[in-house]
C-alpha cells in the first residue's frame, strides 16, 4: 500500500467520538458556537451565501439568539436583498432590542428601500442610545433632506455642530438647508465657513459653485467645480454642473466633453444624454444626437420634448417617415404647436404628400390671424427638467433642484456582486489527487468510479474530482517525481503489462505537468482497459489543458486548438458510451463547446448534465454564461439565479450587470 489511510480525525470522526463522551446540550452549545464562527469568517471574506447557510444552520438549532438573524441580514445586505435584510434586522431585535447596530443596519436597508420615516425611528434609536454616534446623526439629517424636513434636518445639525464643531461637512450641510429655505446669502457664509476649516473641501466648492451659477455668475461657477473636480473626480453631478456652466458661456464643445465624462461615470445619467443630445445636433452630429434621445424615450417614452428633437433629427438624416411619426405624436398631445405643424408641413412637401402639407399650412396662418393680440413665447435658454413647455423644446435642462449628491454613512463595504465577474465559464471537472473545495459551494463532486481507482496501491494518494487545484510546493512536486521513478521501475519489470500502473504514472505527469507523457500513458492505460470510463476522461482533461496553454494569448481558438478540443470531447463521448450517467463527463462537453463558441451545442450538453444531476451548480452557471453569450439573456439569468441559489456567489455579479442590460 502507498499510503496508509487517512485519520478518521481527517475525516472528521474524531469530533463524533469526542462528543459521544459529552452530554447532547454540550454537542449543541459548541456545535452552534463553532458554525456561528464559521459564518462569521465567511462573511469576513465576502463568502456571503455561505455565511447564510452557515447563519441558517444556527437560526435552525436555536431560533432564540438574536445574533444570527442580525448576521444573516447583513449577508443579505450585502446582496442588496434590502427586504430580506430588514426582515432579518426586525427578527433579530425581537429577541433582543438593545443592540444599536442593528438599528444602524436596518436603517440604511430602509434608506435602500426610501423608507425614510422608518429609517429616521431606527437612528433615533441609536442616537438614544449612543448620543455622539456621528453616522447615525449624518444619515438622520439626510433622510430629513430626502423628505424636505429642513427644519427637522437643520435642528439636528445645530446638534452636530454642537458635538463636532470642526467639521466642514456640517457647514456644507447647513447651508444647503439654508438655500433649500430661500436664504443664499445665509448660504454662502456657511458654505465660506467651511472653505476656512478646509479649503480643499469638494463638497463645499460643489454648493459654492452652484450658488455661482445660481446667481449666473459663470466663469466662476466653473472654477469652483474645477477645484471639486480635482477632488472628487468621479461625481457626474459636477461634470453636469460645469457643462451648463460652459454651455452659458458658449463653449459648447467644453460642454459636450463634460456630458461625456458625466455619461462614462454613470451611463444612465438622464440629463447628460438629453444635453449632450442638443449639443451634438447644434454641431451637426445628427445621428449620435438620435442615439442620446433614444436612451432619454427608453427612459421616458411620453416625453414629448425629447421625441420632438429626434423628428426633427430624423428629419435632418432623410428618415422622413420615422419622423412623421415622431412629430404626429408630439402634435395629439400639443394640439396648439405652431412650430410643430410647421415642421410637419416641411417633411410631408419632401413625402410628396401636398395635401397635408397645405393643411399643416393653413393652420398655422389660422392660427397666427386669430392671435390678434397677446405677447409671443419667447423660448428659454434653459429649463427645468420637470417643465414640459414644448416651445422650450431646444432648451438645455437643468435639475429640479439644486441639492448637491449625498453619501449615506455605512461601515458595510465590499458588495460581492460588484465584484467585476468577467463573463468566462466555470473551469472543467478534473481528476486530480490535490484538490480546493470552494469555501461557498456546497457541491461536492463525486462518482462511484473513482472507488475502484482509488483502490489501486499503485497511486501517491487517492485521486478526487475537482474544479480547482493549488500550487504545488517544491516538496509535492519531489513526491510526484519520485512516484515517477518508482512506477517507471514497476512497469520495466512486469512481465504483463497493467493498466493500473500506467494510469497512477499518467496522474503522476499530470501534476508535474508533462501532459505528453501523460497522453501516451493514458493511452496505452485504455489500450489495456477498454472498460474504465475514467481513462478517456483523464485523456480528455490533459488535452483541455494542453490546449489552454496553447490559446492563452488568443481571442479566438486557432484551427489546432479547436481540433485538440475536439480529441477532448470524442474522449468524453467515450467516457459517455461507457458510463451514460457520467454527469461530469457531459459538463465538461459543454465547458469545451463554450470555449468554442458553439453556444447551442453547449447548452444541450449542460442541459443533459442537469438532466441527470439537477443540484449541479457549476452546470447552471454554464449554460447561463451560454445562454448570455447566445444572446438569449432572460434564459441566463434564470441560470445564474439557479446557480446562486446553490452556492456560485459569482452569479450574482453576473446577475447584477446583466439585468442592467435587461432594462
Amino acid at each position: 500500500m502507498r499510503q496508509p489511510l487517512p485519520s478518521l480525525h481527517g475525516r472528521g470522526w474524531g469530533w463524533v467520538f469526542f462528543f459521544l463522551l459529552f452530554p447532547t446540550f454540550l454537542f449543541a452549545q459548541i456545535n452552534t458556537d463553532r458554525v456561528m464562527l464559521m459564518g462569521r469568517n465567511a462573511l469576513y471574506y465576502e463568502d456571503y451565501v455561505l455565511s447564510i447557510q452557515r447563519f441558517n444552520m444556527v437560526i435552525n438549532a436555536k431560533p432564540y439568539l438574536s445574533e444570527p438573524y442580525f448576521f444573516r441580514g447583513l449577508a443579505k445586505f450585502y446582496l442588496e436583498d434590502f427586504t430580506g435584510a430588514e426582515q432579518d434586522c426586525a427578527l433579530s431585535l425581537d429577541r433582543n432590542p438593545y443592540v444599536a447596530t442593528t438599528y444602524q443596519l436596518r436603517g440604511l436597508c430602509r434608506v435602500n428601500l426610501k423608507n425614510y420615516e422608518g429609517a429616521i425611528a431606527d437612528y433615533r434609536k441609536v442616537i438614544n442610545m449612543e448620543p455622539k454616534d456621528r453616522a447615525s446623526w449624518h444619515n438622520l439629517i439626510l433622510c430629513h433632506f430626502e423628505l424636505k424636513d429642513y427644519a427637522a434636518a437643520d435642528s439636528a445639525l445645530d446638534q452636530m455642530i454642537r458635538y463636532w464643531p470642526h467639521e466642514p461637512e456640517n457647514l456644507t450641510m447647513k447651508a444647503q438647508v439654508a438655500i433649500q429655505q430661500g436664504d443664499t446669502v445665509r448660504g454662502l457664509v456657511f458654505v465660506d465657513s467651511a472653505l476656512v476649516l478646509d479649503p480643499y473641501d469638494a463638497q463645499a466648492w460643489t454648493m459654492r459653485s452652484m450658488i455661482s451659477l445660481n446667481r449666473g455668475e459663470y466663469e466662476q461657477a466653473e472654477g469652483e467645480i474645477d477645484k471639486a473636480i480635482l477632488q472628487r473626480p468621479r461625481i457626474a453631478g459636477n461634470y453636469i454642473n460645469r457643462a451648463l456652466a460652459r454651455f452659458h458661456q458658449n463653449n459648447l464643445r467644453g460642454a459636450m466633453s463634460d456630458y461625456d465624462q458625466a455619461l462614462e461615470i454613470e451611463p444612465r445619467n438622464y440629463l447628460g444624454h438629453f444635453n449632450r443630445g442638443l449639443l451634438r445636433a447644434q454641431v451637426g452630429d445628427d445621428n449620435r444626437a438620435i442615439e442620446d434621445f433614444d436612451y432619454v424615450l427608453s427612459v421616458e417614452p411620453d416625453n414629448m420634448i425629447a421625441l420632438f428633437n429626434r423628428a426633427l433629427l430624423l428629419d435632418q438624416t432623410g428618415d422622413y417617415h420615422a419622423a412623421l411619426r415622431d412629430i404626429t405624436t408630439v402634435l395629439d398631445s400639443f394640439p396648439d404647436f405652431l412650430v410643430g405643424y410647421q415642421q410637419r408641413a416641411a417633411i410631408r412637401r419632401k413625402l410628396g404628400d401636398s395635401y397635408g402639407a397645405e393643411r399643416d399650412e393653413f393652420r398655422v396662418l389660422k392660427a397666427r390671424m386669430d392671435a390678434r393680440a397677446g405677447i409671443a413665447h419667447k423660448p428659454a435658454k434653459t429649463r427645468k427638467k420637470s417643465e414640459r413647455n414644448i416651445e422650450d423644446y431646444a432648451s438645455i435642462v437643468e435639475a429640479d433642484t439644486d441639492e448637491p449628491e449625498h453619501e449615506y454613512a455605512s461601515t458595510y463595504r465590499g458588495r460581492v456582486q460588484d465584484r467585476r465577474v468577467d463573463i468566462q465559464p466555470q473551469p472543467l471537472v478534473i481528476l486530480s489527487q490535490h484538490r480546493l473545495q470552494s469555501p461557498t459551494s456546497r457541491y461536492v463532486p463525486y462518482d462511484s468510479q473513482l472507488e475502484a481507482i482509488n483502490a489501486s496501491e499503485h497511486l501517491l494518494r487517492p485521486v478526487a474530482l475537482a474544479t480547482l487545484e493549488p500550487q504545488l510546493d517544491e516538496s509535492e512536486l519531489k513526491l510526484h517525481f519520485n512516484s515517477i521513478a518508482l512506477l517507471t521501475a514497476q512497469i520495466d519489470d512486469q512481465r504483463q503489462p497493467d493498466a493500473r500502473l500506467y494510469f497512477a504514472r499518467a496522474v503522476d505527469y499530470y501534476h508535474v505537468r508533462d501532459f505528453e507523457s501523460a497522453l501516451n500513458d493514458l493511452g496505452r492505460a485504455e489500450d489495456l482497459d477498454t472498460k474504465n470510463a475514467l481513462i478517456p476522461f483523464m485523456e480528455a482533461q490533459v488535452r483541455c489543458r494542453l490546449m489552454e496553454a496553447q490559446n492563452s494569448d488568443a481571442d479566438a481558438p486557432s484551427a489546432t486548438v479547436r481540433l485538440g478540443y475536439q480529441r477532448a470531447i470524442d474522449d468524453l463521448r467515450r467516457a459517455i458510451s461507457l458510463h451514460p450517467r457520467f454527469v461530469y463527463a457531459w459538463y465538461n462537453i459543454g465547458s469545451i463547446y463554450i470555449v468554442l463558441h458553439d453556444y447551442n451545442q453547449a447548452r444541450t450538453a449542460l442541459s443533459e448534465a442537469l438532466n441527470i444531476d439537477a443540484r449541479f451548480p457549476d452546470a447552471y452557471y454554464n449554460r447561463g454564461v451560454a445562454a448570455i453569450l447566445d444572446g438569449n439573456l432572460q434564459s441566463g439569468l434564470a441560470d445564474l439565479s439557479q446557480a446562486g441559489e446553490y452556492g456560485l456567489y459569482q452569479s450574482y455579479n453576473l446577475i447584477k450587470r446583466y439585468s442592467k442590460e435587461k432594462k
